[in-house]
């Protein structure tokens, strides 16, 4: 990354994240401050930039306060290594938390269509504050794509085998209620599934940006026309009302024990 970004270094925006313990071997959750400042000397290393756009703490820690976290990014935004703090999938008390510390930016965590829990809380928490919302998985995991159904199977180490809405067939069926809604759509709007679920989300704040992931340049591509994808009113208010519930758990049980509350 470093070595691509390097010569147009002015024209882009470097998101990277701190939080877990790389250097033991045991991976466990690790946001200690100096583990913090040495994270990020290494990945500005890495990076070859003297700067980190925006820094996330990619899961809370239990075991450090936020305010000493969110304090530790405030030591390195003064010293010109980093310029603004992010978290993932931290609840409402936490980003109030750390806000009052240091302001934060953005909040990285999973919406969609069939994942709409941050609906409750977090967004008009976010809204309140100012703060960005960057949802990842915004097309469940590849689900909405309509390329996946109770039949697919995954690569091996694919995340996907882990998860429970794609390990059980019968879930994987029900969802397919998603999908189905999204083509018909998508079909009204001479549009691909996978560009409705994006536009869908784009629609509810003009905070959000969402971060589909691919290794294909023609989806890439596929992914950024859904940005001039209106969706009327109507439609909008159709895909809210079809209250389709999502079947099976979004992660297996040891991932779900690091989602913050």
């Amino acid at each position: 990354m470093g070595e691509a970004l390097e010569p147009v270094r002015d024209q882009v925006v470097i998101a990277t994240k701190f939080g877990f313990d790389l250097d033991s071997g045991t991976g466990g959750l690790d946001s200690r401050p100096n583990t913090i400042k040495r994270t990020v000397d290494a990945s500005l290393q890495r990076l070859r930039t003297g700067t980190i756009d925006l820094l996330y703490q990619h899961r809370v820690d239990p075991n450090v306060p936020i305010e000493d976290v969110a304090g530790a990014v405030k030591e390195l935004i003064a010293d010109g290594k980093v310029r603004h703090l992010g978290l993932s999938e931290a609840g409402v008390k936490t980003i109030r938390r750390a806000h009052a510390v240091q302001p934060v930016t953005a909040l990285q965590s999973e919406y969609s269509l069939w994942w709409r829990e941050p609906e409750q809380q977090i967004l008009p928490t976010l809204a309140e504050l100012g703060i960005g919302f960057v949802p990842f998985s915004p097309l469940g995991k590849g689900f909405l794509t309509g390329k996946i159904d109770e039949s697919t199977e995954f690569a091996a180490g694919d995340f996907r085998n882990t998860v429970p809405r794609f390990t059980d067939p019968q879930a994987r069926k029900a969802n397919l209620a998603f999908v189905n809604l999204l083509e018909q759509l998508a079909a009204r709007k001479n549009a691909t599934p996978a560009q409705v679920a994006l536009a869908w989300i784009l629609a509810q704040q003009p905070w959000i940006v969402p971060i589909p992931g691919t290794t294909k340049v023609h989806r890439l591509e596929e992914n950024l026309a859904a940005a001039d994808l209106e969706l009327t009113p109507e439609e909008l208010r159709e895909m809210g009302d079809a209250q389709i519930e999502a079947h099976g758990e979004r992660y297996a049980e040891v991932n779900q024990r690091m989602i913050d509350r």
